[in-house]
C-alpha cells in the first residue's frame, strides 16, 4: 500500500493548486483524479468546463501572476461588462476594486488553464493519477489521524492529511463528512447536490464581426425565470463566443404564472426551456438583424460537439474538520457562486491554503486561513445572492437604473451618489445590513465545532 503525507481527491483548480504548495514544501502529495473526456483536450482529465472569465482584482485573489500563464490560456483581454434587464441596461468599465491588473479582465481557456495547473503541480514533484476514481475513504482518529483512500480499481493508498476538493457534485466529500456529523443530521442538508446546485450550459458559437464586443462580457438578468438565472454571452478569440446560462436544477415553470414578462419565455412554454432552446432564443431576440444560421457551432471546441454542461455550487461555504486531518477545498467547500458564474480563483486560493497548511502540519488554521483570503470574496457573493433571490424582471430594471445613477465616475459603480435619490440610499441600505447579517464568518454554515471528531 502507498503512503503519502498528503492525500488530495480531485484534479481540478482547488486540487492542483493544492498539491503544487504541497509538494513545492517537500511533502508527497499525491492527486487523485477520475478523468473525463474533452474534445479541445488530449487525453483525460478534470471537469474543466466553466464560462472562465476572470476579473482584475479576483487575479488578486487567485494569485497567480498572469504572466506565469502560458501563451494559449488567455484568450481575450476585457474592457468592461454589459450587463441587461428587460428594458434597462447598465455597462460597467471599471470593477471599482483595487487590483495591478491593467485591464478590467480577461477570458480564459480553462481546460489549458486547468492543464497548466496540473504541470506546474507535477513539475514541483507531485503525483498526479488519471483514472483514478475514489470509491470511500475510511479515517482512522483514534491517534494522529490516518486516512486510507480506496480506489475503484482495488487499490488503497494511506495519507496523513487529506484535502477534498472534488468540486460542487461532492461525491466523496459528503462521504466523508457524513460520519463526522452528529447522529440525526446528514451533510446534504448543508452541501446537497439536487437541491442546492445549479446547472449550467454553454455553447461556443461564431458570431459575425459586427455583432459582438470582443472585449466586452454581456449577461441578462431578468430574461429567465429562477434565483439567480441569467444567460451571458462570453467573447473568446477572434469571433468565436460562449453563449450559456445558469439555472437552478428542478424548475417548475408553474411556480412563474408571469412568464411572459421573461424575455427567453414564451406565453404557451409548459415547461422549463432546455439550455439548447434558451440559448437559440437568446441570440433571435438579442440579436434581431441576424438569422440563428448566422451563430454556427464551433463543434471542434467544447467538451463535446461544441458544448457543455456542468454544475456549480450555490450553497454558501462549509468549515472543514482539520482535527480529522481533512481540509475541503474549492467547490466542494461552496466557495464558487452561481451568482457571478463560477469560482475559479477562490478554488485556486483555497486548494493553495490547504496544501500548504497540509504540508506543514498546520491544518488546525486552516478555517481561519481561508476566511482572511477569500472571505471578503464569499462576504460579497453571499450577500448580493441574498438580495437578488427573490428579484422579477421589474426588479432588475429598478436595479439597473438606480445603479447608473450610483455611478460617481464613468464606468464604475464605486459608492453612494445623492442623484440615486431614495432608491439608492435603499439599494445601499439593504447591502449594508445583508453584509451585516452575515459578518464575521455568519456566511459559513456548517462550523468547524459542529463536526464530532
Amino acid at each position: 500500500m502507498d503512503r503519502y503525507d498528503v492525500a488530495i481527491v480531485g484534479g481540478g483548480p482547488a486540487g492542483a493548486a493544492a498539491a503544487y504548495e504541497a509538494a513545492s514544501r517537500g511533502a508527497e502529495a499525491v492527486v487523485l483524479e477520475k478523468g473525463v473526456p474533452r474534445a479541445d483536450r488530449d487525453g483525460l482529465g478534470p471537469d474543466s468546463t466553466d464560462a472562465a472569465g476572470m476579473l482584475d482584482y479576483w487575479i488578486e485573489i487567485m494569485g497567480i501572476d498572469p504572466d506565469e500563464l502560458p501563451d494559449d490560456v488567455i484568450l481575450q483581454e476585457l474592457s468592461g461588462t454589459e450587463f441587461e434587464g428587460p428594458t434597462e441596461s447598465l455597462r460597467l468599465e471599471r470593477t471599482g476594486m483595487e487590483a495591478d491588473y491593467p485591464h478590467f479582465g480577461y477570458t480564459f481557456q480553462r481546460a489549458r488553464m486547468d492543464d497548466w495547473l496540473i504541470e506546474r503541480a507535477e513539475d514541483a514533484g507531485a503525483e498526479y493519477r488519471v483514472e483514478a476514481s475514489v470509491t470511500g475513504v475510511d479515517s482512522d482518529l483514534t491517534g494522529d489521524p490516518e486516512h486510507t483512500v480506496s480506489l475503484r480499481n482495488g487499490e488503497e493508498i494511506q495519507a496523513d492529511r487529506l484535502v477534498l476538493s472534488d468540486g460542487p457534485q461532492r461525491q466523496v466529500t459528503n462521504r466523508v463528512l457524513d460520519p463526522l456529523l452528529p447522529d440525526g443530521q446528514d451533510i446534504t442538508d448543508y452541501v446537497g447536490t439536487t437541491k442546492a446546485n445549479h446547472i449550467a450550459y454553454q455553447e461556443h458559437r461564431e458570431f459575425p464581426e459586427d455583432a459582438i464586443e470582443k472585449d466586452m462580457l454581456r449577461f441578462w438578468w431578468g430574461a429567465m425565470p429562477g434565483e439567480t438565472a441569467y444567460p451571458w454571452v462570453f467573447p473568446n478569440d477572434g469571433t468565436v463566443a460562449r453563449v450559456g446560462l445558469t439555472m437552478p436544477i428542478g424548475l417548475d415553470i408553474d411556480d412563474f404564472p408571469n412568464q411572459e414578462e421573461y424575455l427567453l419565455l414564451d406565453a404557451d412554454d409548459d415547461s422549463i426551456p432546455s439550455g439548447s432552446e434558451y440559448i437559440e432564443r437568446l441570440l433571435e431576440r438579442a440579436y434581431p438583424e441576424y438569422d440563428l444560421e448566422d451563430f454556427p457551432l464551433v463543434e471542434d471546441r467544447g467538451k463535446r460537439d461544441g458544448t457543455e454542461t456542468y454544475a456549480i455550487s450555490s450553497t454558501r461555504p462549509i468549515d472543514s474538520p482539520t482535527g480529522a486531518g481533512i481540509a475541503i477545498a474549492g467547490g466542494a467547500m461552496g466557495t464558487t457562486s452561481a451568482f457571478h458564474e463560477g469560482g475559479y480563483h477562490v478554488a485556486v486560493r483555497s486548494g493553495a491554503i490547504a496544501g500548504e497548511l497540509a504540508a506543514t502540519r498546520r491544518l488546525e488554521a486552516y478555517n481561519e486561513a481561508w476566511k482572511e483570503a477569500i472571505g471578503d470574496e464569499i462576504l460579497r457573493n453571499v450577500s448580493f445572492a441574498d438580495i437578488v433571490a427573490d428579484y422579477e424582471p421589474a426588479d432588475w430594471d429598478r436595479a439597473f437604473s438606480t445603479a447608473r445613477k450610483l455611478m460617481q465616475r464613468e464606468g464604475s459603480l464605486i459608492g453612494f451618489s445623492p442623484r440615486a435619490g431614495f432608491s439608492g440610499l435603499k439599494l445601499f441600505a439593504q447591502y449594508w445590513w445583508t453584509k451585516r447579517k452575515f459578518r464575521d464568518g455568519g456566511y459559513v454554515q456548517l462550523h468547524e465545532d459542529e463536526f464530532e471528531v
